[in-house]
C-alpha cells in the first residue's frame, strides 16, 4: 500500500464504503491519512458529580448502585443510578436492551456525555460507556472525525488506523535545522499524534507543526506565482489621447479620496512594463464599480478589449447595465455573455467579440469557455474574487496577449479583510483599499429580534411600502424541508401572499430559477412594480435598488457576519433612512454576541475581523467557489504564525528553493492552481 492506493483496496473499506468516503472528498490512502479529526473528546479529564454544571459534557467514573430497570412500549429503555463519593446520577439508555447484561450493581464504568439537572436530580441520557477493568488503560483522548451517511466514528477510526503506518514515509517540508529552530515535530510524527494524541498538549504540538508547514507552503506558492508574473511582459498603455479626464467629468458625483488614490494606482500599473495584478477591496457601497469603470474606459481608449467576470448572472447583468450607462456616451460597446443565452444569441455575441465589435464583455465563467475568443484583450476584471480560484482567473488572462505578453488583471472584493492579513494572504497581488464611503451614504440601523416580533416588523414593512419604499426578506432555504425548521423562500412568499400582504405585489427569487426568470423578477423589483422581494442569498452582492429601505433576514443565526453585512448592503443605497432586522430564536451565547456585532457597527473591516476569528478565509487556490478552507489545520486568524511563516518563506525563497525540494514541489503545484497541491505525495 502507498499514498495513491484507492480506498476500496484498504482493509475494512471495500467498494461500497469507498463511495461513502468519496462524499468526504477522500479517494486514496494519502487522503485518509490527512483526514484529521474535527475535534476530540477528552474522556481522561474526569470530574466528580458534585463539581458538574448543568448541561456540561464531561467524563464521570461511576459505580452502578441500583438494580437496572427496563420498560417502555415501542421505545424500550433501561434505567439505573450510578454514583461516586459525591453524589448519584440517573442513567438512561433507549432501545439497547443488550446493555442489561453489561450493567450490574457494584461494577464501575467511565461515562462520557451531557449531564442535565432534571426534576429527579442529575441525569445522563445515552452516554458513551467504557468498563473500568483491572490492568486495562482506557483511551483518554478520542478523536472525532467528520462523517457522512454510511460511515460511523468506529469505521473511520479503523480505516485511519489501517493507513497510519504511511505517516513514516511522509517527507518533511522543512529540513531538520529549521524544524529545531521553530520547535517543530517531524511531519509523520505530527500526523500520527494528531490522530492519536495522549493529551491536549500533544494535540497542540501536532497542530502547530502541521499548521506552520501549511502556511509556509502557502506563502511560498504565492511568491512563486508572483515571480511568474514578474517574468511576463505587460501590455503597456498610455495616458496620451485617453481622455480619461472627460470620463470623470461625466460622472454625476465626485470621487472620494480613496477612489482617486485607487484609480491612480490602477492606471499607473496599466502603464507599466509588467502585467498589473491588483486587488481592489472595499466596503459595501464604497464605489468599486466606478473605479473599475475608469480602468475599463482607459483600456478601451488605448485600443484594447476588457473582460469583466462576476460570480452570478444577476450580478453580471447588473454590472453590464451599470457599465453601459457609464461608458456608452463615449461609444464604448458593452456585451453580456452568460450561460442563460440561447445558442443563437451566444454565437452572435461571440462573433462580435472575436472581431472586436464589442469592447467590454461582461459575464459569468461563460467568459472562459474554449469557444470564446477575444480580438485584443488587454484588461481582465473579476468581481467577488473569493468566489474564483487562480485557475479561473488564469484562464481568462490567457485569452489575451501573446507569448509572455499578458493582459492586466484587476480583482475586486466587497468582503473587507484587515489590511495586515490582506498583505499576507494576497501576497501575489498589489492592494488598493476603498476605506471611505461616498458622501450621502447613510448608516443602516440594525436590530436583533425574536420571531415573536414578526408581526410588529411586518407592520413596519407595510408602513414603509405605503410611504413608497420597497423591502427585501431573506430566507436561508429555497424550499420547505421536513428535516429543518428554517424559513424557505418559496413557503415564506406563499404565506405572505395568502396572509396580511395579499394586497401587495410580492416577488420570490432563488438560485434554482432559470436566468430568464431571475431577470424578469429583478426587473420588476428594480422598476418598483414588485414591492417585497423574498429571496435567498442570491441577492447578497451587487444588487442595487435605491428605493429598498428595509431588509428582514430570517434565521439570521444561519449566516456568517460578512454575509450578513453584504445582505445589509442591499439597503441604504438611496436618500431615505434604511433599516436591517435580524430575526432569530437562537440568539444566545456566542451566536448572540456574534449577531450583536452587526447591531453595533456598520464598519465592514471591523465585521470582517470578527468573522475571520470565527471562520477563517476561503479557498484562495484552485477552482472551488464554495468557501471551503484551503487549510486543513492552519487558521488565518493566527496572525503571529502567519507572520512567522511569511518571514521564513521569504528567507528560503531568497536562499533558493532548489535547496528545499519538497517545499518547492508542493508550493509549485499549488501556485499552478492545482487544488490537490496540499495532498500527501
Amino acid at each position: 500500500m502507498d499514498f495513491n492506493t484507492p480506498l476500496q483496496y484498504i482493509k475494512g473499506i471495500g467498494e461500497a464504503r469507498s463511495k461513502c468516503f468519496s462524499k468526504l472528498g477522500l479517494s486514496c490512502a494519502g487522503d485518509l491519512l490527512t483526514f484529521y479529526p474535527r475535534t476530540y473528546e477528552y474522556r481522561g479529564e474526569t470530574k466528580k458529580i458534585a463539581d458538574v454544571c448543568d448541561g456540561e459534557v464531561c467524563s464521570l467514573i461511576l459505580t452502578v448502585d441500583s438494580p437496572v430497570k427496563t420498560g417502555g412500549g415501542k421505545v424500550q429503555y433501561i434505567k439505573f443510578t450510578a454514583g461516586d463519593d459525591t453524589g448519584t446520577v440517573n442513567i438512561t439508555f433507549f432501545n439497547q436492551k443488550w446493555l442489561l447484561k453489561v450493567f450490574s450493581q457494584g461494577r464501575a464504568f467511565r461515562f462520557y456525555g451531557k449531564v442535565s439537572f432534571g426534576f429527579y436530580g442529575k441525569e445522563m441520557v445515552s452516554p458513551e460507556v467504557e468498563p473500568i477493568l483491572h490492568g486495562k488503560k482506557l483511551c483518554d483522548v478520542v478523536p472525532i472525525y467528520p462523517l457522512t451517511k454510511g460511515l460511523s466514528q468506529k469505521t473511520v477510526t479503523s480505516a485511519v488506523n489501517n493507513v497510519l503506518a504511511l505517516a513514516d514515509s511522509v517527507k518533511d517540508v522543512l529540513p531538520e535545522e529549521i524544524r529545531k529552530k521553530y520547535a517543530l515535530l517531524k511531519a509523520g510524527e505530527a500526523i500520527k499524534m494528531l490522530h492519536h494524541p495522549a493529551d491536549r498538549s500533544e494535540v497542540a504540538k501536532a497542530k502547530r507543526t502541521l499548521a506552520f508547514e501549511e502556511l509556509v507552503v502557502f506563502q511560498t506558492a504565492l511568491r512563486i506565482s508572483r515571480r511568474g508574473k514578474v517574468k511576463s511582459t505587460g501590455i503597456k498603455m498610455s495616458f496620451k489621447n485617453s481622455g480619461v479626464k472627460q470620463f470623470f467629468e461625466s460622472l454625476p458625483f465626485s470621487l472620494t479620496g480613496a477612489q482617486e488614490k485607487s484609480v491612480k494606482e490602477i492606471l499607473g500599473d496599466m502603464c507599466g512594463d509588467t502585467p498589473m495584478t491588483r486587488l481592489l477591496q472595499g466596503d459595501v457601497g464604497s464605489g468599486k464599480t466606478a473605479v473599475a469603470a475608469a480602468a475599463v474606459y482607459f483600456a478601451v481608449k488605448n485600443g484594447y478589449q476588457c473582460a469583466f467576470m462576476a460570480p452570478t448572472e444577476i450580478l453580471a447583468s447588473q454590472h453590464a447595465k451599470t457599465l453601459d450607462k457609464m461608458l456608452s456616451p463615449f461609444g464604448i460597446k458593452v456585451g453580456l455573455l452568460t450561460g442563460g443565452l440561447t445558442k443563437k444569441q451566444r454565437t452572435l455575441l461571440q462573433a462580435r467579440l472575436s472581431e472586436g465589435a464589442i469592447d467590454v464583455a461582461v459575464g459569468t465563467n461563460a467568459l472562459i469557455q474554449n469557444s470564446v475568443e477575444y480580438h485584443n484583450l488587454g484588461l481582465v476584471i473579476t468581481d467577488e474574487q473569493h468566489r474564483f480560484g487562480v485557475m479561473q482567473r488564469a484562464r481568462l488572462t490567457e485569452k489575451g496577449g501573446s507569448g509572455s505578453v499578458k493582459p492586466h488583471m484587476l480583482v475586486m472584493s466587497a468582503t473587507p479583510i484587515p489590511r495586515t492579513l490582506s498583505l499576507i494572504l494576497y501576497g501575489d497581488l498589489d492592494i488598493s483599499v476603498l476605506d471611505e464611503l461616498p458622501p450621502g451614504r447613510q448608516k443602516v440601523d440594525t436590530y436583533l429580534v425574536g420571531s415573536d416580533k414578526r408581526e410588529r416588523v411586518f407592520k413596519m414593512i407595510r408602513s414603509r411600502i405605503e410611504a413608497g419604499n420597497q423591502a427585501y426578506i431573506i430566507c436561508p432555504l429555497v424550499e420547505e424541508n421536513e428535516e429543518s425548521d428554517k424559513q424557505s423562500a418559496e413557503g415564506y412568499a406563499e404565506a405572505m401572499r395568502r396572509g396580511s400582504f395579499s394586497d401587495i405585489n410580492i416577488g420570490m427569487l432563488h438560485g434554482k430559477m432559470t436566468p430568464s426568470e431571475k431577470e424578469e423578477i429583478m426587473r420588476s423589483f428594480s422598476k418598483g412594480d414588485t414591492k417585497i422581494l423574498v429571496s435567498t442569498t442570491v441577492v447578497e452582492v451587487g444588487v442595487d435598488v435605491p428605493n429598498a429601505t428595509v431588509i428582514l433576514i430570517e434565521n439570521a443565526e444561519c449566516f456568517g457576519l460578512s454575509q450578513l453585512h453584504q445582505l445589509r448592503g442591499r439597503v441604504g443605497r438611496g436618500k431615505d433612512k434604511s433599516m436591517c432586522v435580524l430575526m432569530s430564536d437562537h440568539a444566545y451565547g456566542k451566536t448572540e454576541n456574534r449577531l450583536k456585532i452587526m447591531c453595533e457597527t456598520n464598519d465592514g473591516f471591523a465585521i470582517a475581523a470578527a468573522d475571520l476569528d470565527q471562520r477563517g478565509p476561503g479557498d484562495f487556490f484552485g477552482e472551488k467557489q464554495s468557501g471551503v478552507l484551503a487549510f486543513k489545520v492552519a487558521s488565518a486568524a493566527d496572525m503571529n504564525m502567519l507572520e512567522a511563516a511569511k518571514k521564513l518563506s521569504e528567507e528560503l525563497f531568497d536562499k533558493g528553493l532548489e535547496s528545499y525540494p519538497v517545499l518547492y514541489q508542493k508550493a509549485s503545484v499549488i501556485a499552478s492552481g492545482n487544488e490537490r497541491g496540499n495532498k500527501i505525495s
